[in-house]
């Protein structure tokens, strides 16, 4: 039996840019995936999880099913065709991720199968880890996510922060300050990539870029995006606006200098909400009042439309600002 431990991951800044080119900058969280895996003898893959009631058989190269097992098994096909495992494999999963929640419970998921699958090697790089899950996203599960998630919980590390090019997966791990507490807040509103939303975005802003003659959308002119139909122009405004303050936060967090790094995140909600239009109103609410009971910066994180947010707080002040920030809104959930 080999096992895998994942950890899950959160988005300081840099949303939307991972398939545009961008820098983004996400950090590792306690919370984890665990993954075991046996090998069965058997021609078809048994899945459970300690989070849903049902022990699932599947053929092991049937496609995918809509199905949360579809995580693991892509990840178990993807090893088979690399000669990594043989026949079936007996799975059990645990996790304390919740699903759904912008906190790429599914990349862990991917990656821990991968590692558990490869784990007789020698040696596997943790980028080429990343990459494969990407594939099995994008082409078993049907997503067409960037490369953000799998590097950031393949590579990353809970207290550090991930600078990461996702142009040519280059990055630099950076310890965040301990005078900043990274919260992550659970809003209580569901959300899911499948239901085409998350597809269309990605669409709209690679129109964007092909309208502006450019390979990454980062690399736009802001004022000849002027020009673009009104949707591509909100769309290309926020990616490469977002591309700019991404980098610039590097630079801050290196510096320690939080006012500014929170004025940043602040920054990139409002241009999540107004540009590319992927918060909702309740949304909005719970990250003005995060601002007004002293958080330094506070915004969506993940792709949107429900799911997390995250707010960067002066350590000393985190317990009284979460004290306030839940009373006035006791339906949502401190995640880390």
């Amino acid at each position: 039996m080999t096992t895998a431990t994942i950890p899950g991951r959160v988005n300081l800044i840099g949303e939307w840019i991972d398939f545009n080119g961008g820098t983004v900058l996400p950090m590792a969280l306690s919370q984890s995936v665990e993954l075991q895996l046996r090998a069965n003898g058997q021609d078809y893959d048994r899945v459970r999880s300690a989070q849903f009631p049902d022990c699932i058989d599947f053929a092991i190269n049937a496609p995918a099913a809509g199905h949360w097992s579809d995580y693991v098994r892509g990840g178990l096909q993807y090893a088979r065709r690399q000669g990594w495992i043989g026949q079936g494999q007996d799975v059990t999963l645990k996790s304390n991720l919740p699903v759904g929640a912008g906190l790429s419970s599914s990349a862990a998921t991917i990656v821990a199968a991968l590692r558990a699958a490869s784990a007789h090697l020698a040696a596997v790089d943790p980028v080429q880890i990343a990459l494969a899950a990407k594939a099995v996203e994008n082409d078993f599960i049907g997503v067409p996510c960037g490369i953000m998630d799998q590097m950031a919980v393949a590579v990353g590390a809970p207290g550090c922060v991930l600078a990461l090019d996702t142009r040519d997966c280059s990055y630099q791990v950076i310890p965040l300050p301990a005078d900043w507490t990274i919260a992550v807040v659970h809003s209580g509103i569901g959300r899911a990539l499948a239901d085409g939303r998350y597809k269309s975005r990605r669409e709209e802003c690679l129109q964007a870029a092909e309208a502006l003659g450019v390979a990454y959308l980062c690399d736009g002119d802001l004022e000849a995006s002027r020009a673009l139909t009104p949707v591509l122009a909100r769309r290309a405004r926020h990616v490469i606006s977002e591309g700019h303050r991404s980098l610039q936060a590097v630079t801050v967090l290196r510096a320690g200098d939080r006012q500014a790094f929170g004025a940043l995140m602040n920054a990139s909600h409002a241009s999540l909400r107004d540009d590319l239009e992927v918060s909702v109103p309740e949304m909005d609410a719970m990250v003005r009042d995060a601002a007004e009971f002293g958080a330094a910066g506070a915004r969506l994180t993940g792709a949107g439309f429900g799911g997390c947010f995250v707010c960067l707080i002066d350590t000393q002040r985190a317990g009284a600002w979460w004290h306030e920030l839940q009373a006035r809104h006791p339906g949502i959930q401190r995640i880390a």
